[in-house]
């Protein structure tokens, strides 16, 4: 019996971020190496002719552009995301060509903020899903029929997949090629690529989103930047009110309008973002971290960290130190 390779078909548009079409196209490549075995043809198709020049400025000669002789069926078919994605307007041929195509395809997803151009066609209602965490709000207030996953490194939802920021593509071909032909095969494939099998922790580990930044009328942000600069000090609602000199009741309901959060709110955000600094360096012990930006102890750090971040002090800092 003749073995026929599974088509695995990128769709991309003019500046497209060259990663989330190569990174995985580069895990079913692979896959073909790994088990001496044509499983995969890799291909990109364009949504108009000519060279595809990438947001890095690299050009790509994509295999083919959509409605152009390419009414193959297509066993997975992905669409890449680009910096601009979640701000394109899409064609009416371009989703009606992907609607097409996604219905009679094994499988469908995204990579990154490729996610937009199937929400605009219509494939993500009712789905759950993942995109980068920098438009993921962006995703779920434009189309809110979508349940947006922030943290999730990729998604599977009946023959949807989709994956969140760019490298998370490799994630997810890898997951698909465990899918297909199965563990020992994928971490092979993951072992030749030097990549996580299962990457640890979620998206939002590297997400600076809900960094506390100065918000509301002058006053307000200078006591801010004073917190920010100063996270070991007394941050209590009686010492910031003091500073502007207001009671404190009135500077809670001030601060929340203005702001949009809870003083207190503000001032956790704050010092885990000066906690996330100075744990991407390699001095300072966790009890230090956690003295000098204002938390009680280690333990007290460690339960606020993974509430914001999602994994604890310890694996944040083994990410930018080894």
């Amino acid at each position: 019996m003749t073995h026929k390779p599974r088509v695995i078909a990128m769709l991309a548009t003019p500046g497209v971020q060259l990663l989330d079409v190569a990174g995985p196209l580069d895990v079913f490549a692979e896959a073909n190496v790994q088990a001496g075995l044509a499983l995969y043809e890799p291909r990109v198709v364009a949504t108009r002719a000519g060279e595809l020049r990438s947001s890095s400025g690299v050009r790509l000669a994509p295999d083919s552009v959509l409605g152009r002789g390419d009414d193959q069926r297509f066993d997975t078919l992905l669409v890449a995301g680009s910096p601009h994605a979640d701000q394109e307007q899409f064609t009416p041929p371009t989703l009606e060509w992907l609607r097409r195509h996604a219905r009679i395809a094994r499988r469908y997803g995204s990579v990154c903020s490729g996610a937009f151009m199937l929400a605009a066609a219509g494939l993500l209602e009712r789905r759950r899903v993942t995109t980068h965490w920098a438009v993921a709000e962006r995703l779920a207030s434009e189309y809110p029929g979508t349940q947006v996953d922030v943290d999730a490194i990729f998604v599977r939802d009946g023959k949807l997949r989709t994956a969140a920021g760019v490298t998370a593509g490799l994630d997810m071909a890898l997951a698909l090629v465990e899918e297909d032909h199965g563990h020992e095969l994928a971490t092979a494939v993951a072992a030749q690529l030097v990549m996580f099998f299962r990457r640890p922790g979620g998206q939002l580990s590297f997400s600076r989103h809900g960094e506390a930044v100065p918000a509301g009328r002058s006053a307000l942000q200078e006591v801010q930047r004073w917190v920010a600069a100063h996270p070991a000090e007394d941050h209590s609602i009686a010492a910031l009110s003091a500073r502007m000199h207001l009671s404190p009741r009135h500077f809670a309901r001030l601060f929340r309008s203005e702001v949009g959060m809870t003083p207190a709110a503000w001032v956790e955000a704050s010092r885990i973002a000066n906690a996330r600094r100075l744990l991407e360096g390699e001095h300072a012990a966790p009890k230090q971290v956690a003295a000098l930006c204002g938390f009680a102890d280690a333990d007290t750090l460690r339960r606020a960290f993974r509430r914001h971040v999602g994994i604890t002090p310890a694996e944040y800092r083994k990410r930018y130190t080894g």
